[in-house]
């Protein structure tokens, strides 16, 4: 893992306050490290709530792709008038 901003769990625990002011500056995350292995990130919620939109969104591409590549497509006509409700569906 590539980061630098790598800290032992020691540090962290006596400078929580100073670390949270800095992820949220910074908006960079934190490696957190016990024994010298890493073991946790930490980060800013700002980043972690774009994180997780942003793997949303790659979901529904996902989606999108494997009902394209299996056929489970109508034409963009039918699919507005579904949703507009002028047509019951097949």
């Amino acid at each position: 893992m590539k980061s630098s901003r790598i800290k032992p769990i020691s540090y962290v625990k006596a400078n929580a306050a100073d670390l949270i002011r800095e992820l949220t500056e910074l908006r960079e995350p934190l490696v957190i490290t016990q024994n010298g292995e890493a073991t946790a990130v930490m980060q800013d919620v700002a980043s972690y709530e774009q994180t997780q939109e942003t793997l949303a969104l790659l979901k529904i591409l996902a989606l999108g792709n494997r009902q394209i590549e299996q056929r489970q497509v109508v034409p963009a006509a039918d699919a507005l008038a579904r949703v507009r409700g002028k047509k019951k569906r097949r």
